[in-house]
């Protein structure tokens, strides 16, 4: 039915005594209606309508079209009114339309139409029935007053007498609009039926009716709607307007009633609007007055007669920063911009620039625009003064009025008619002119167009039109009548005196034929004819910019006094041909650029001897390829063997390989037995995880709020917090957040984060949640038809961080206890066996490494050293051994060093390698500081190699000591170098205390010296990380030989294993959630320091893990990732374990609600106060402050949130929180 067509006509009835009467018509979901449309009154008549947007107005029948009505047939006649479409001639629409006659009506009763008239003498007529209107939409009305005598005789009216209809009901709502109505009306209130009425439509009781003239008329319950402006200065002055229902009838009854934030406000009698508005004054304000309700009393302060608003007026501190532009010319008409802080409060602005009064335009929050008048000191330098309402602001400001602009020459004095050729101005001070125009009057209309400053003496300008008749163009120049500019105020250089600028006509062109069509050839060019296409300035130098388009495609143009040459472009088909100039655009016809025609029988003589050759060409070509197979056998014989050759030293490196890691795995283990691990307590390890890198968060915090509003957020939040613990609140809440286009993901894992630290203390009811959440995340994911296995695998929703957020809280003790020894042998494992090889400072590229992005694939030469370290805390203790590449960086080695003294320390205790230098103390004992660059670091062909062992030749078994940093004679000399280029730079460029996941993102660049153009590098330079040449490949080694899978397997092997505690909510969610989490990320739970190198290495490992647990079959290509094609045999054997391990978890006994809530109890208890509570909910409300009404809009239609009153209560933490001082 919604699509139904539809049709209304206003009026629908008139008099047959009315003729061609304006009637329009609403149409709802008609069809297009371009090309036009009929109205029809049935046989009667037909004419043409008009289509005004969703209107359609017709004119009723001429008189000798109005029907005719007899008595017999009764008073009136009904006919249809139909629309039919002209272009089809079918009627798509009608209603039903009324002709009635008065004349002819003998009813005793009224109809809707007619007014029976009664004639008690010669001089009076009565009105004999009422009039019926069912709106609402007038309250009162005066009509024109007709009388028909005798069925078709108007008597005449000159007195101009009028009928008042009237509705006291109608737009009168409230008691107050209700007796304001005209007495002569004697509307009054009905309580009872609570509408404006007339007395016999009450009921009896006179204490249930209000009338103007009674002792009781004074309307009760009065109402504030809304006040205006909401803030103002503390001094006072203010207008605020109050507007509401029910505000007293006369002046005196507000006159001393009223009261703002606690601040007397004087009404004023000039704008009160009885009952509706009332207009008052601000008194001064207390320091210790911040705001406050609107308060008022009607007549008296009893309780039925005072009203309170729901909004807050603001006392405001007013303060100037700034103004642009600092200086204008003297003339005026600059307009001004004042910046500051709550400019917007207050009513009235007054703004002085010394003597002279900058007229107010507009103001914001932090600005004030005015424009500024003409100054009678002349040139000065003067004090801008702000005052808002009775506030002065008192701030140092100050504008210089400076000479007017002036008009030196304009070049070319000429133009044509439609304008818009470009002038060049030179002048004075033209840059102080925000909006330059130029004019020109002619026949006394004026035309405007635009210019742009370049400098102050320098401006362009396109030439404005001059008012001439474009269909009676004179043939002759014109001169304007005036000529000039319009630069802000400037009134001497409206009129150019010294100016002969002339007007010529306007260039005309001619239709390239009758049928405007022009057929050429290829390469022909295109002529337009016309006239006075050049203008015939004095000197013969005038030259209009052509624009002639083929197309959409521009051409060279030659232009001559009566055609345009035009050189058409590379085109073939048919083409609009437009030409433009100055403000004008014509076009002559269309261009046909035929193709050439077929091929002569040279060239198809051509092509065939070609063709010949193209066949002897292949022939030859396939038995040079015969030739040539025969060859390439012996050569894959050859090929074979040294393929032979390389699997055998292939398989020799696994060997060594493998017998090395033997010997690593032992040592490590018996290194994490003596050392212990390095756990992170527990607040540190859920801040990592629930906020990553924000050190000081403020859940961590005391909540910071001015001393006078600490109650009142206090309370509010504590409101807040009861919110939040309802459940269908809370739900409400951040299904409302979640679709805001505005809520980013990184919104939805602050607020999952925000919400799971107050729940911390509520584990139970947080589950509760959790698990609603993750049940509407499961029913999305199947409505949108994406693949399960995406389900979990990013964090795009509240649930999914949260989810991740529950495992963090409770599996805390299972990583100290069990799973936190594996997880950090892998992560030891794979940084000892990085260090094994050379691994290059600047790119992160290692020799040993699981990422094929971060391989070195150089042959690097190298030799394992052992240093004796001085023990830095007792130098008297034995030397400590540890293992250098003689390839190290000397921050390589500061760093090895540190990890062998300090290997039971975690790192955030260590000294930084940045603050210790490494000293080298020789045989003959002769002591040497080694750094990364010094006065003896190599430079070849602009590139800087960073210092080496190698490079100090540092034997092996040398003693070296970590001593406190020195200031060397290169130090001194060179600091910014160094500090610049020393290992902490470079270091920098690879460690990060973010978030983890940026960190791959974040490649190491190669970036010269910004002073002198040298680029540094270590192991290997830029140039050499794209492809390798053909001739170097044989000899580099296979990369998979450097890819120590064993170890990683083996780690990885002992992660897997490990039973989880906790139960999983599906098969996904545990190792997508939070073991992939921390396998990436072990800084989360140890307190460690991963470089990039690591890092890579361990997205290989979590990969392998995400694989071997995905159910989807592992298929892989010859275009694989090197990282799957490394753990492609082993994942069947991972998936078996992890199979097992849930079949294990299902054999096992259910773990009963009870059991679950006792356990989640007690880990609430454990942790219930590592958070600030407050603090939180203060973060989660900032939420609530910037989605309010999608909110309460949301809480509004939800059944359960209406019978809990939550909008409300929301609404109460909103008003608690909201003031602000």
């Amino acid at each position: 039915m919604k699509q139904c067509v539809r049709l209304t006509v206003h009026p629908n009835n008139i008099s047959v005594s009315q003729y061609n009467v304006l009637l329009v018509l609403e149409t709802y979901n008609v069809p297009e209606l371009s090309a036009g449309v009929n109205c029809t009154f049935e046989d009667l008549s037909e004419m043409d309508g008009l289509v005004v947007g969703s209107q359609i107005q017709c004119i009723s029948p001429a008189a000798k079209e109005v029907p005719q009505i007899v008595t017999e047939n009764g008073d009136h006649h009904i006919v249809q009114l139909q629309l039919k479409s002209k272009e089809t001639g079918m009627t798509f629409a009608s209603t039903s339309f009324v002709f009635y006659n008065c004349s002819v009506h003998n009813s005793p009763s009224p109809s809707h139409w007619c007014l029976p008239i009664l004639a008690p003498n010669s001089s009076e007529l009565g009105i004999a029935s009422g009039y019926s209107y069912e709106g609402m939409e007038i309250n009162s009305l005066p009509v024109e007053l007709t009388v028909v005598w005798n069925g078709n005789f108007n008597i005449d009216n000159p007195a101009q007498n009028k009928v008042h209809l009237y509705k006291c009901g109608a737009m009168r709502d409230s008691c107050g609009l209700c007796l304001k109505a005209d007495p002569d009306f004697e509307c009054g209130w009905c309580q009872g039926q609570n509408q404006c009425t007339l007395k016999q439509h009450c009921p009896a009781q006179d204490s249930q009716w209000l009338e103007l003239s009674s002792t009781k008329g004074k309307c009760t319950n009065p109402k504030i709607t809304d006040i205006n402006p909401v803030t103002g200065p503390r001094e006072g002055g203010t207008r605020v307007t109050i507007r509401g229902e029910n505000l007293g009838l006369e002046f005196r009854d507000i006159a001393s009633h009223v009261k703002v934030a606690g601040v007397e406000c004087k009404p004023l009698v000039e704008g009160y609007i009885p009952a509706e508005q009332i207009v008052c004054e601000m008194g001064e304000a207390k320091p210790s007055q911040h705001a406050g309700f609107v308060e008022i009393c009607v007549a008296e302060c009893k309780p039925e007669f005072m009203a309170r608003s729901s909004q807050l007026y603001y006392f405001m501190t007013l303060t100037l920063s700034d103004l642009k532009p600092k200086r204008g010319p003297v003339s005026g008409g600059t307009q001004v911009t004042i910046t500051g802080n709550n400019l917007n409060a207050g009513s009235n602005v007054i703004v002085t620039f010394g003597r002279q009064p900058c007229l107010f335009y507009r103001r914001s929050t932090k600005h004030i625009v005015c424009n500024t008048t003409a100054s009678y000191e002349g040139f000065e330098k003067v004090k801008v003064s702000v005052r808002v309402d009775k506030a002065k602001i008192h701030q140092e400001l100050h504008y210089e009025y400076v000479e007017d602009p002036t008009i030196l020459r304009i070049e070319p004095e000429w133009s044509i008619f439609s304008g818009n050729t470009p002038i060049a101005v030179w002048g004075t001070h033209l840059d102080l002119i925000q909006n330059p125009q130029i004019r020109a009057k002619h026949g006394g209309k004026e035309h405007v167009n635009n210019c742009e400053v370049q400098n102050s003496t320098e401006m362009t300008c396109q030439a404005p039109a001059l008012a001439v008749d474009p269909n009676h163009q004179s043939e002759l120049a014109e001169r304007p009548e005036e000529f000039g500019f319009i630069l802000d105020n400037v009134q001497s250089l409206l009129i150019l005196n010294k100016t002969n600028f002339t007007y010529y006509p306007n260039p005309i062109f001619e239709v390239f034929n009758p049928s405007g069509i022009l057929e050429l050839k290829p390469g022909s060019p295109i002529i337009l004819k016309g006239r006075n296409l050049i203008p015939p300035v004095a000197g013969g130098n005038a030259k209009l910019n052509y624009t002639v388009l083929v197309g959409e495609k521009p051409c060279a143009v030659t232009v001559s006094d009566v055609q345009l040459l035009c050189e058409s472009p590379n085109l073939i088909g048919r083409h609009k041909v437009m030409a433009r100039v100055g403000g004008m655009e014509f076009s002559p016809g269309m261009v046909y650029i035929s193709p050439d025609s077929p091929l002569s029988l040279p060239a198809i003589v051509s092509i065939a001897v070609a063709g010949g050759l193209l066949i002897i060409f292949i022939v030859a070509v396939l038995i040079a390829y015969k030739r040539k197979s025969r060859e390439s056998d012996l050569t894959l014989k050859r090929l074979q063997m040294q393929m032979d050759n390389l699997e055998s030293r292939v398989a020799l490196e696994c060997k060594e390989a493998f017998a090395e890691l033997q010997t690593d795995i032992h040592e490590l283990t018996s290194d994490l037995d003596g050392a212990g691990i390095p756990f992170l307590d527990y607040r540190t390890y859920t801040m990592r995880v629930l906020f990553p890198g924000i050190e000081d968060h403020p859940v961590l915090r005391d909540l910071e709020v001015p001393g006078y509003r600490q109650e009142r957020v206090e309370k509010g939040l504590k409101l807040f917090a009861q919110l939040i613990n309802n459940k269908v609140f809370l739900l409400s809440f951040i299904r409302t957040l979640e679709s805001q286009r505005s809520f980013s993901m990184r919104d939805r894992g602050n607020v999952a984060s925000l919400i799971m630290t107050v729940l911390q203390s509520k584990l139970e009811y947080a589950t509760d949640v959790l698990k609603q959440l993750l049940a509407d995340l499961i029913d999305k994911n199947l409505e949108s038809k994406n693949h399960p296995k995406l389900l979990l695998r990013r964090t795009e929703s509240v649930a999914e961080k949260m989810l991740t957020n529950w495992f963090t809280f409770l599996l805390y003790k299972f990583l100290k206890e069990c799973a936190g020894e594996p997880l950090f042998s892998l992560f030891c494992a794979i940084k000892q066996q990085m260090e094994k090889g050379p691994i290059d400072s600047i790119t992160g590229e290692a020799r040993y490494s699981l990422s094929e992005d971060k391989l070195i694939r150089q042959q690097i030469d190298y030799k394992t050293l052992v240093l004796s370290c001085v023990n830095p805390d007792n130098v008297n203790s034995p030397e400590i051994p540890v293992k250098i590449l003689n390839c190290d960086t000397i921050t390589q080695v500061k760093e090895k060093i540190l990890d062998a003294i300090f290997k039971n320390v975690p790192c955030s205790h260590r000294p930084k390698a940045a603050d210790m230098d490494l000293e080298w103390r020789q045989a003959s004992g002769a002591r040497m500081i080694l750094q990364d660059e010094d006065i003896t670091t190599k430079i070849e062909n602009d590139w800087k190699r960073l210092n080496t062992l190698a490079h100090y030749q540092v034997p092996d078994g040398s003693v070296v000591a970590l001593v406190s940093k020195q200031v060397t004679a290169y130090n001194a000399v060179n600091n910014s170098t160094v500090s610049r280029t020393s290992a902490s730079k470079y270091e920098n460029m690879i460690r990060y205390t973010g978030s983890p996941d940026s960190l791959r993102s974040r490649t190491p660049m190669i970036t010269p010296d910004l002073e002198s153009g040298v680029k540094m590098w270590h192991l290997v330079k830029n140039h050499e990380h794209g492809d390798q040449k053909e001739g170097d490949r044989g000899s580099k080694m296979v990369s998979e030989i450097y890819l120590t899978r064993l170890l990683a397997t083996k780690a990885l092997d002992r992660v897997s294993r490990e039973a989880v505690a906790v139960p999983s909510l599906d098969c996904s969610s545990l190792p997508l959630r939070f073991w992939v989490n921390m396998i990436k990320n072990p800084q989360f739970v140890f307190d460690i320091h991963k470089n990039s190198i690591t890092d890579a290495c361990l997205s290989v490992v979590a990969q392998t893990f995400m694989d071997s647990c995905s159910t989807s079959e592992h298929r892989l290509g010859k275009d694989s990732p090197s990282n799957k094609l490394l753990y492609a045999k082993d994942i069947p054997s991972y998936k078996n374990w992890v199979e097992r391990y849930y079949s294990d978890i299902a054999k096992m006994p259910a773990i009963s609600d009870q059991d679950m809530n006792a356990y989640l109890a007690e880990q609430s208890r454990m942790h219930m106060n590592e958070f600030n509570t407050m603090s939180a909910l203060s973060e989660i409300y900032s939420y609530v402050g910037k989605y309010s009404e999608e909110i309460l809009g949301a809480l509004d239609q939800d059944d359960q949130a209406g019978k809990q009153k939550l909008a409300y209560k929301l609404e109460q933490v909103i008003t608690l929180m909201s003031i602000d001082s």
